[in-house]
C-alpha cells in the first residue's frame, strides 16, 4: 500500500498553485515554491500555515481552507505527475500478482479525481481520508485497506513520505517503508523508525526480491 501525495504522485506543483492563488487574490506575492513543496504532504493545514503563518485555530483559517480546496479541485492535475520509477514499479506488481492500494489523507472528492487523471486507476483499493472515521496516523485506514484486499495486516507493506505514514503503518502492524524521494516535511526519515528507507521507487523492487525482508 502507498501514500498518494509525495509517494506515488508529485502533486506539489498544483497544491502550491492553489495556495498561491490565495496570496495573489489578496495582493500578496507568491510564496516560494520550495517552502510550499516541503509541506505538501500536510495538505491545506501545512500549505496555508507556510503561506500565511496561521494555524487551524486562528481566525480566518476556515475561509482560507475553503477557498484553497475550491482552487485545488478546479486544477488538481495540471502539473502533477507520477514520480519517476512509479509506473514500472506498479507494472511489476501487477505482472507478479502483487495486490497494491492507495491510502491517503486526501478526501475522496480530490482522491477520485486525481487517481482518474494521473493514471492510477488500476489500484486494487483506494482509501481516502474520509473513507473511515479516522485519518493517519490512526491505523484504521490501513486496516480497512487490508480488509478490502482480504489480507492480514502483518503481511502488508506501507510506503509513505511523512512521519504520520510510518506511525500509521507501525500501529497497523505492517512493515513500514519511508519514501525518501518524497516531501518528508521538516523531519528526516532516519528519525521515524521505519523498517526501511528507500531513495527511489525502483529500490522497492530490491526489497521485494530480498529473502530477508
Amino acid at each position: 500500500m502507498f501514500d498518494l501525495d509525495g509517494t506515488l504522485a508529485d502533486t506539489a506543483p498544483d497544491l502550491a498553485a492553489a495556495t498561491n492563488l490565495l496570496r495573489t487574490a489578496r495582493g500578496l506575492p507568491p510564496a516560494p515554491y520550495e517552502a510550499l513543496r516541503a509541506v505538501a504532504s500536510a495538505g491545506g493545514r501545512g500549505l496555508i500555515g507556510a503561506a500565511f503563518g496561521i494555524t487551524p485555530e486562528d481566525d480566518g483559517y476556515p475561509d482560507l481552507l475553503s477557498e484553497f480546496l475550491d482552487n485545488y479541485q478546479s486544477a488538481l492535475a495540471i502539473n502533477s505527475s507520477l514520480f519517476e520509477g512509479v509506473t514500472p514499479l506498479l507494472q511489476y506488481l501487477r505482472n507478479n500478482s502483487v495486490a497494491w492500494g492507495i491510502v491517503t489523507n486526501k478526501h475522496t472528492r480530490f482522491t477520485d479525481l486525481l487517481v482518474a487523471q494521473i493514471g492510477l486507476q488500476q489500484a486494487d483499493c483506494v482509501i481516502s481520508g474520509d473513507t473511515t472515521p479516522f485519518s493517519k496516523p490512526h491505523p484504521e485506514p490501513l486496516l480497512e485497506a487490508a480488509r478490502r484486499l482480504v489480507l492480514a495486516p502483518q503481511t502488508c507493506w506501507y510506503v509513505g513520505d511523512d512521519l504520520r505514514d510510518i506511525q500509521a503503518g507501525r500501529a497497523a502492524g505492517m512493515l513500514t517503508i519511508a519514501a525518501a524521494w518524497g516531501y518528508c516535511g521538516a523531519k528526516e526519515p532516519l528519525s521515524w523508525g521505519a523498517d526501511h528507507i528507500v531513495e527511489t521507487p525502483l529500490e522497492l523492487l530490491e526489497l521485494l526480491d530480498s529473502p530477508t525482508v
